[in-house]
């Protein structure tokens, strides 16, 4: 094929073309190693190649809804067996897995081609990608700004059309903001959805839900289809899925009861731009015929906030203690980031209890949250995805005096001292990105869909969450999103052309 006839195509539009023998696996793959040679200088967003392993699975690339169609993978929330893996940790540095994890292994079965990992945070802790081990990640929109996190090198491949889609992880929004950020679009699927063994029962309490980024709803129906269903002895059983998510994201969707909130759910004062987007979203839903109601959800702020920060802190500290198991080096202070052994140390001081506490606040706010749906008949909830738009590489890195603060908490350290710092990033670490969360600690789908950018030319996404078990509804919201404002051929300045 012309190679810039690819981007042309979302990942089930190539795979027909390899169906029907209009190109082969082999040239699309040879197209998306040139795409990654012509712009990652610039964007950072892919960090492990696989040439010529992936020149091998082309050859053969099965029959799968993804047949032959080129993929990155994010470098966490799953593994390669016998390549390497480091969730940018220098801690990690060495460790080759045995075996691919259950979600890697679908996707191969789908038919997809690895071509290479994309970038993240260390451990996936925070909402840019910024990583002391690869350097940071870059938006195609505007690279002096981020891709978001943790997912944003894979988001910044699929929206400079390296990959028509990638896969990423969600433990606080780290699917929907990379998605918010490049204009592309992102469902975390519901607890219990998706594959984490065999390395793994739950991340952070089941925060964490893996899935994709992509161009187009159907491609994303498509990969649920490919990989949902809990791994053999999961925590949590899988809720009801459809026959096809594929088929039934393409129903009409009805009307809709949706509520919508313009605040930040867990900051303080959104940006304009968020309200905007918010503002937005609400004209063209009730264009389409749905019911909109202004209506904030139930939510104590700092309570929220600090229980999210302890769950996190508690499967980081579990985190560095299984990079011992992985490498057999004991875990140093030097194989970390300074904000990454903080929340370990401050996961080793918390007690049984507080954990504990911490846990049951998600609890029960999923169950305020499905009693607040029911009471208001709702289908869905619309925010913005983020509260700012993607702020500016480095703007959120930690200033030389927290980094000072933090190495003096490496040296000597108090339990008090440890969780006074804790409340103060209760207090402002979710400022930028506030919305997400807490639909982690209840483990209900939402997705960031493209719908709006700002004067600036940067994407501002708006999230929408469904019931627990529901994508089914969002899908086929999106779908009719998709359909009344295509987003489909906005492309950023920073666009691979093979």
């Amino acid at each position: 094929m012309e190679t810039y006839e690819y981007a042309d195509y979302d990942a089930l539009g190539l795979a027909e073309l390899v169906r029907d023998k209009q190109v082969t696996a082999a040239e699309l793959v040879d197209v998306a190693e040139r795409r990654i040679d012509e712009v990652n200088p610039v964007l950072n967003a892919v960090v492990e190649r696989r040439d010529a392993l992936v020149a091998q699975e082309a050859r053969h690339p099965g029959d799968g809804i993804f047949g032959g169609v080129p993929f990155l993978v994010k470098d966490m929330d799953g593994v390669l067996g016998g390549e390497p893996n480091t969730a940018s940790s220098r801690s990690l540095t060495g460790w080759r897995p045995v075996r691919d994890s259950d979600l890697f292994a679908r996707f191969k079965a789908a038919g997809l081609l690895i071509v290479g990992k994309t970038n993240c945070p260390e451990f996936g802790i925070f909402g840019v990608t910024e990583p002391e081990l690869r350097g940071p990640a870059r938006n195609p929109w505007n690279p002096d700004h981020t891709p978001g996190g943790s997912s944003g090198g894979s988001a910044a491949a699929v929206a400079a059309r390296i990959v028509p889609m990638a896969h990423g992880g969600d433990g606080g929004g780290s699917i929907r903001i990379p998605a918010s950020a490049c204009g592309l679009f992102g469902l975390k699927p519901t607890r219990g959805r998706q594959p984490l063994g065999p390395y793994a029962s739950e991340f952070w309490d089941g925060y964490v839900v893996p899935g994709v980024i992509s161009l187009s709803v159907r491609d994303t129906a498509a990969a649920l289809d490919a990989t949902h269903g809990a791994s053999l002895g999961a925590p949590y059983a899988e809720p009801p899925a459809p026959d096809s998510f594929l088929a039934a994201a393409q129903e009409p969707v009805g009307r809709l009861r949706i509520g919508y909130s313009t605040k930040a759910l867990l900051g303080s004062q959104p940006h304009p731009d968020a309200v905007a987007a918010v503002t937005d979203a609400v004209v063209l839903l009730e264009e389409l015929g749905h019911e909109l109601i202004d209506l904030d959800l139930p939510i104590d702020r700092d309570v929220l906030t600090r229980a999210y920060l302890v769950v996190v802190a508690a499967g980081i500290a579990a985190e560095i203690a299984e990079t011992e198991h992985q490498t057999g080096r004991k875990p140093r202070p030097g194989d970390f980031e300074l904000p990454t052994w903080f929340l370990g140390q401050v996961g080793r001081e918390l007690s049984a209890l507080e954990h504990t506490q911490a846990r049951e606040a998600g609890q029960r706010l999923g169950y305020d949250f499905a009693v607040f749906y029911e009471q208001h008949r709702l289908d869905a909830h619309l925010t913005a995805t983020m509260a700012y738009p993607p702020v500016e590489v480095g703007e959120l890195a930690p200033t030389m005096v927290e980094r000072g603060a933090l190495a003096a908490l490496r040296r000597a350290s108090t339990g008090r001292a440890l969780r006074l710092v804790l409340d103060q990033l209760a207090a402002n670490s979710l400022e930028k990105t506030p919305n997400t969360q807490v639909f982690n600690m209840t483990g209900q789908p939402a997705m960031s869909v493209p719908l709006w950018w700002n004067d600036q030319g940067l994407p501002v996404g708006v999230q929408l969450a469904g019931r627990f078990g529901d994508e089914v509804t969002l899908l086929q919201l999106a779908s009719q999103l998709e359909q009344a404002r295509p987003w489909f051929d906005r492309r950023p300045p920073i666009v691979a052309q093979g």
